[in-house]
């Protein structure tokens, strides 16, 4: 009887620490992150982004990102952009450090903002006073679609471009030595 009894607390006791092992399913948004250069093997980093991925699912890029209206550029937390390096942006030199990159979508160009207020979820804290630089690119096309938000770096000779493309939408915002 006191096996049957010791053999019960131990498969009560460790059920209760195998339902306290419970992780979290999959982000709908999953953080990616890209660095400049891009090869693992360079130590020497000029330029990290951190952002949220998010999905079309079957929507419209425009009704993702309002026209006229600061976007967070990502979904979740608001994307950031670390600076290892001084380099351009915008005309701009900026410090090194980490900024958040904000975006104003337009039909034919958009509005890259580097802000100085990091750490933020979302852009309703957004403060255009804290605004280091901006700069307005163009919107491409592109045949490829892109269900998922993604961004890339391309080396160009005086520094390099982030390419940013959902949907058939595609930027490149450059940044210079």
């Amino acid at each position: 009887m006191k096996k049957i009894i010791f053999t019960l607390i131990l498969i009560v006791s460790l059920s209760f620490s195998v339902e306290a092992q419970e992780f979290r399913g999959l982000d709908k948004s999953p953080m990616d992150m890209i660095e400049f250069p891009m090869s693992n093997r360079q130590p020497d980093k000029s330029l990290r982004v951190l952002y949220s991925r998010p999905q079309l699912n079957g929507r419209a890029v425009a009704s993702l990102t309002p026209e006229g209206k600061v976007w967070r550029t990502g979904a979740n937390e608001a994307t950031e952009v670390t600076f290892y390096k001084a380099m351009k942006f915008g005309g701009k030199t900026i410090q090194p450090g980490a900024y958040t990159l904000y975006t104003i979508p337009g039909a034919t160009e958009w509005t890259i903002i580097l802000n100085s207020v990091t750490h933020v979820w979302g852009a309703y804290a957004y403060d255009e006073a804290k605004d280091v630089a901006r700069m307005t690119v163009p919107v491409q096309s592109d045949t490829t679609a892109l269900e998922a938000l993604s961004m890339t770096f391309e080396a160009v000779a005086d520094g390099a471009h982030l390419h940013i493309g959902w949907g058939n939408m595609r930027l490149a915002v450059p940044f210079t030595k």
